[in-house]
C-alpha cells in the first residue's frame, strides 16, 4: 500500500528534512578535531608568496578538507618551516628567501590573520621550534658579509621571546608576538654560531632543530662539510638565553643527520641519517649530553627526511623521501625503537605531523606528487600497536611543493 500525503504534509516533511540536514551539518562542524597548516613553497599570487593550505580533520573518519577561505599567503617567499605557540593560538611561518618569520593569529575557525613580521638574525632560515615562551630558529649562514651560497660559512641558532598579551579593551595587544632576539654574551651578537671546537674554520651547516618537552635543552643537527660528517649539538636554555652543552663540542656523530625528535618524557632523542638510511636513538643525560642506546642505529628507508614522535603513545614515525614511504617504530621502556612496519605515501614525503588533539591521525607532505600540485597523505594510527591505515579519501591535494606542516586542536568554546 502506498501512503499518500497532501501538499501541506509534503511541506511539513520537507521542512523537517531541511532541519535534519541543517542539524547534521552543524553536528559535522563540531566533529572537526584539528586544523592542519600546510606550507607550500611554490610561489603564487602577485607577491610571489608561498601558500598556507588549511585543512580540518574529521574526528571520526579522519577525512581532511580545506576550509572555505584556504589557502592563505605565507607572507613571504619560499616558506620552509612552521611552528605553533604552546597555547595553539599563533602560527609562525619561516620564509627562507626573505629571511623572515611571520606571526599569524589563529582564529577559532582555523583562519589565519597576519600580525607581525621579523627578520631572522642570519641568512636563509631553514627550521623553527617553539617551547613555552621561546621561539628558536636555525639560519643556514651566520650574518657575516662573507657568507653566501658562493662562499658558505657555518650556520647559527637564535632565540626570540614570545611576548604575552598586554592591555585591555581598545588598548589590548594579543599575545604571541616576538621580541628582539636574545644576545649571546660570548660575542655580543643576537645569535649562537655553530662550530666544532678545535676546528674553527670548518663549515658547519645546520639541518634540523628540536626542543625537549621539558624546555630545558634545544638540540641542533648539522653537517660539517669540511670534515665530511654530521653532528648533534646541544644548548641549555635559561632565562631566554642559550649555553652550549659540553662547551659547544658535538654530543653525537651521525653521518648525515636530516631530522630530529624527542619523546614526550624528554628522556630520549632520535636522529635520522639520510646518507645511510638509519635511525639513531639516544638517552638524555642530566647535563644534556647524549648517550647512544644499545642496538642503535636501526634501519629506516632510503633518504629519511622527517621524523615525528607521538606525544601520547610510544610510537615514532619517519618519512623516507626516496622510497615514498613512512616507517613506524614502537618505543620500548628503555627508549629503544623497534620496527612496526612501512606504509606508502605520495612521491617524496618531506614533512610529517601528528594531530595534537587526539594523537590518532598522522599526515605526511608529499613534495612532488603529480607535478602540478602536492599531496597530503592521511593515516589513522592504531593506538594499541602503532600501525597505520590510510583514511578513506587519502591522499588530499595541496598547493605545489609542500614543505612544512603544523597543527592545532579545534577549540569548541
Amino acid at each position: 500500500m502506498r501512503m499518500k500525503f497532501n501538499k501541506s504534509s509534503q511541506l511539513l516533511l520537507a521542512s523537517a528534512a531541511s532541519l535534519l540536514v541543517a542539524g547534521l551539518i552543524t553536528a559535522c562542524g563540531t566533529l572537526t578535531t584539528d586544523f592542519v597548516y600546510v606550507a607550500s613553497s611554490k610561489a603564487a599570487g602577485v607577491n610571489n608568496y608561498g601558500e598556507i593550505d588549511v585543512f580540518e580533520i574529521n574526528a571520526v573518519s579522519g577525512a581532511m578538507r580545506q576550509i572555505p577561505t584556504s589557502p592563505f599567503p605565507s607572507g613571504g617567499r619560499n616558506p620552509v618551516a612552521e611552528a605553533v605557540s604552546t597555547d595553539y593560538t599563533n602560527l609562525y611561518v619561516v620564509n627562507q628567501d626573505d629571511n623572515t618569520i611571520v606571526q599569524f593569529q589563529i582564529g577559532p575557525d582555523g583562519k589565519l590573520y597576519p600580525e607581525s613580521t621579523l627578520n631572522t638574525p642570519g641568512i636563509y632560515p631553514l627550521a623553527v621550534a617553539v617551547s613555552g615562551t621561546n621561539l628558536f630558529v636555525l639560519d643556514t649562514y651566520q650574518p657575516l658579509p662573507v657568507c653566501s651560497n658562493a662562499e658558505p660559512c657555518s650556520g647559527s641558532v637564535a632565540v626570540f621571546p614570545i611576548l604575552p598579551a598586554t592591555g585591555t579593551g581598545s588598548n589590548a595587544t594579543p599575545g604571541g608576538g616576538l621580541g628582539s632576539a636574545a644576545t649571546n654574551p660570548a660575542n655580543g651578537a643576537n645569535y649562537w654560531p655553530l662550530s666544532v671546537p678545535g676546528s674553527p674554520n670548518d663549515v658547519v651547516m645546520p639541518t634540523a632543530i628540536n626542543v625537549l618537552g621539558s624546555g630545558s635543552i634545544v638540540y641542533v643537527t648539522a653537517v660539517d662539510s669540511t670534515a665530511g660528517t654530521g653532528f648533534v649539538f646541544g644548548f641549555s636554555i635559561a632565562s631566554g638565553s642559550l649555553t652550549p652543552v659540553k662547551g659547544g663540542a658535538p654530543l653525537a656523530v651521525v653521518p648525515h643527520p636530516s631530522a630530529i625528535a624527542s619523546d614526550s618524557t624528554s628522556k630520549y632523542v632520535y636522529v635520522t641519517d639520510s646518507k645511510v638510511g638509519q635511525l639513531f636513538a639516544y638517552d638524555v643525560n642530566s647535563d644534556g649530553t647524549l648517550s647512544q642506546l644499545s642496538g642503535s642505529p636501526i634501519p629506516t628507508g632510503n633518504q629519511p627526511s622527517a621524523i615525528a614522535a607521538d606525544q601520547k603513545y610510544p610510537f615514532l614515525y619517519v618519512t623516507n623521501a626516496l622510497d615514498g614511504t613512512v616507517s613506524g617504530y614502537s618505543i620500548g621502556s628503555g627508549g629503544a625503537p623497534a620496527s612496526i612496519g612501512t606504509y606508502p605515501t605520495g612521491i617524496q614525503p618531506v614533512a610529517i605531523g601528528i594531530d595534537p588533539s587526539t594523537n590518532h591521525f598522522l599526515f605526511t607532505l608529499n613534495f612532488l606528487a603529480n607535478g602540478a600540485s602536492g599531496t597530503v597523505s592521511d593515516f589513522e594510527i592504531d593506538p594499541a600497536g602503532g600501525t597505520l591505515v590510510h583514511t578513506q579519501l587519502s591522499p588530499y591535494t595541496s598547493n605545489a611543493q609542500p614543505t612544512a606542516v603544523a597543527a592545532v586542536p579545534h577549540k569548541t568554546s
